[in-house]
């Protein structure tokens, strides 16, 4: 376990732990500034039991393979390529949900309320969901960032799973609130999430 407190694994695991503090407190405060604070709870961030499950192993098989395979954490290239996964994630994430204001909401919204607008422009004018392609960049990033080989394969088949099941769902009801301006923007601009329509 000696192996933990290299300085390559120090940098790593810093890195990593400092993009999951930064993700989750900056989207709490932004939810906060947008919707005040007696519409947000902890819970409506949708840091799950899987989440926390995935988050865990990945750090179990850092550790793993840096006493095993101390080697395979000194591709500095790729654990580079990560962080700017990250920064990108990030970037396009935050962005996502200061450009839809009251639109953006972690919950799925069922029932049409009078703040909620279809919002087609900036990012959202290059793609429908750049929130969820953000997140998925942004998960594996933080993998990559570990030089994770498990990991990485296993995060992005996870969120894409997650992303392809939760699409059809909300543009179900973005659909109904919005009709026919909603299946015009659909057909001209992509989910934002790999094979998915």
């Amino acid at each position: 376990m000696a192996d933990l407190f290299t300085q390559t694994a120090s940098t790593q695991l810093y890195r990593m732990f400092l993009a999951v503090l930064f993700f989750h407190t900056s989207e709490f405060i932004l939810a906060i500034s947008i919707h005040g604070r007696s519409k947000v709870s902890l819970s409506s961030l949708l840091i799950s039991r899987g989440y926390l499950v995935a988050m865990a192993f990945s750090v179990l098989e850092y550790a793993f393979e840096i006493w095993m395979f101390p080697d395979l954490k000194e591709h500095w290239g790729i654990s580079n390529l990560g962080l700017v996964m990250v920064l990108i994630g990030e970037i396009i994430r935050k962005l996502a949900i200061i450009t839809a204001g009251q639109a953006f909401t972690h919950l799925i919204r069922t029932r049409h309320e009078e703040q909620h607008e279809l919002v087609t422009h900036g990012v959202y004018g290059l793609v429908r969901h750049p929130s969820y392609s953000a997140f998925l960049i942004w998960a594996v990033g933080t993998q990559v960032m570990l030089c994770n080989p498990v990991s990485t394969v296993g995060f992005a088949a996870v969120v894409w799973r997650f992303f392809s099941k939760r699409i059809p769902y909300e543009e179900y009801y973005l659909r109904r609130f919005f009709g026919s301006n909603y299946l015009d923007y659909a057909k001209r601009t992509p989910s934002g999430v790999p094979f998915v329509k």
